[in-house]
């Protein structure tokens, strides 16, 4: 089954610790592993940042939401304990705990309103419903962040699509210069650019020194590449005896085009327009900040007393 959303992960982790003793993080993520049998590979799933697994951050917030709500207390560092409002939650036999049920403590409602507005007077109800419940808030921030990103690169690949020939060839330069391929941009500018030269559309240097050499096709297609095309440039890489190619165009490869290109020796990698309006992104070519949000947690080395 997938990982719960934080809220499911609530009652199980309130009675695991109803014996009143204390336990650590790690204790608890396991036993609501355990609880819902989580296959392996659910509890190693990570968070589309990759610096943590949705396991913990889901159930790290359980824990930091019913803290909040003084269902839980942490008498030491990255340890919690039941409190007697836990406990007494508990002897209620609820269906379930959620944000709902957390909204009837005042601390929890005052935790909500500060959350929501840096102005405690003009916050909403910390009972209204947000977007979605069932993420935790660094899911709803990654999930922003994706849908932005994605909307950005449907935008650049418009733009390039639209560019001139001239225009997307030096765009492809640039990209390869800041991916760090051609040394200089007098140096690569030297090799990129020969047009029908071969069959290939330029040679860049795979790294600063020279060591080795990458031939490139770049197209600007609305339709989908096919493998004759594919064929094409691997021959013209063994008329050069070349063995590394980059095939870039705007548009797709069809099926055939990439398992042609999987199954011959030559190793060309196929670049599609939406794989290419990603690099730019991640290489910031084409785009520039707009904001920037630093998302900080506590360092708990900070406080760790000699």
């Amino acid at each position: 089954m997938p990982v719960p959303d934080y809220q499911t992960f609530m009652l199980p982790v309130l009675r695991d610790l109803a014996d009143r003793q204390p336990r650590n993080r790690a204790s608890i993520l396991q036993a609501a592993a355990d609880h819902f049998a989580l296959p392996e590979a659910d509890r190693l799933e990570l968070l589309s940042s990759g610096k943590m697994t949705v396991l913990r951050s889901r159930v790290g917030w359980a824990l930091s939401y019913m803290k909040q709500a003084r269902l839980l207390e942490s008498p030491k560092r990255g340890v919690y304990q039941i409190t007697s409002r836990g406990l007494d939650v508990l002897s209620r036999a609820p269906a379930k705990i959620d944000v709902t049920l957390l909204s009837q403590f005042p601390e929890f409602v005052e935790f909500r309103a500060r959350g929501r507005s840096g102005d405690r007077g003009n916050a909403p109800p910390a009972s209204a419903p947000r977007p979605d419940e069932q993420e935790t808030p660094e899911e709803a921030l990654e999930g922003a962040y994706d849908q932005l990103r994605k909307g950005i690169e449907s935008d650049l690949l418009e733009q390039v699509a639209a560019a001139s020939p001239g225009f997307f060839e030096r765009l492809v330069l640039d990209l390869l210069l800041q991916m760090g391929y051609g040394g200089s941009r007098e140096e690569a500018g030297r090799v990129l650019g020969r047009s029908g030269d071969g069959g290939v559309d330029g040679i860049i240097n795979e790294d600063r020194l020279g060591l080795d050499v990458v031939y490139i096709q770049a197209k600007r297609w609305v339709d989908s590449v096919g493998r004759p095309e594919i064929q094409k440039f691997a021959g013209a890489l063994q008329g050069h005896r070349a063995k590394k190619g980059v095939f870039i165009t705007t548009s797709s490869f069809s099926r055939d085009a990439i398992e042609f290109a999987e199954r011959i020796d030559t190793r060309i990698v196929l670049l599609d327009g939406h794989r290419l309006a990603s690099l730019m992104y991640e290489h910031g070519i084409g785009v520039s900040p707009r904001a920037t949000y630093h998302v900080k947690q506590v360092d708990t080395d900070y406080f760790t007393e000699e």
